[in-house]
């Protein structure tokens, strides 16, 4: 069978008993996206760094996608997680990058006054996998030399 999109267990995260994303309905846009281990997302304070949520997961996709990452609609309202921004975007060669084998984490900030628990297995947010387009004279060549925030570099 020919790989066109999908996800994968992400190396390090083989033997933790992680599940692959399923959509839940016959609609649903995205594929639920579970935490890879327990973790404490504290309350925010200025000047603090995200909390990254591990997934084990990892993302394989066609030359013209990416995966986007949204929040789940209940965090902000039930838990007071919202994403630290907004949206994330998994581009195709963050697939198996030498860093940290194309890894999907969630960085979310905690807007409640009390720390909050996200336990192993639990939803936390959704993917999408989406098209997007190019202009007539784009002319991009570089290359992906990392892993989490390397697209930059």
């Amino acid at each position: 069978m020919k790989k066109i999109r999908g996800f994968e267990i992400a190396k390090g995260f083989e033997d933790k008993g992680i599940n692959l994303p399923e959509r839940k309905t016959k609609y649903s846009a995205g594929y639920d996206i579970e935490s890879a281990e327990d973790v404490i997302v504290p309350s925010f304070k200025k000047g603090m760094a995200p909390t990254l949520v591990k997934t084990g997961l990892k993302a394989y996709m066609q030359d013209n996608e990416y995966l986007m990452l949204a929040n789940r609609s209940s965090n902000p309202k039930k838990k007071g997680l919202i994403l630290s921004n907004s949206i994330g975007i998994i581009d195709k060669d963050y697939y198996g990058n030498e860093d940290n084998d194309g890894h999907i984490m969630f960085a979310f900030y905690n807007i409640k006054e009390e720390d909050v628990e996200i336990k192993k297995g639990e939803c936390i947010g959704q993917a999408i996998f989406m098209p997007y387009l190019i202009v007539d004279n784009d002319d991009a060549k570089g290359q992906r030399v990392g892993g989490f925030g390397s697209t930059s570099k």
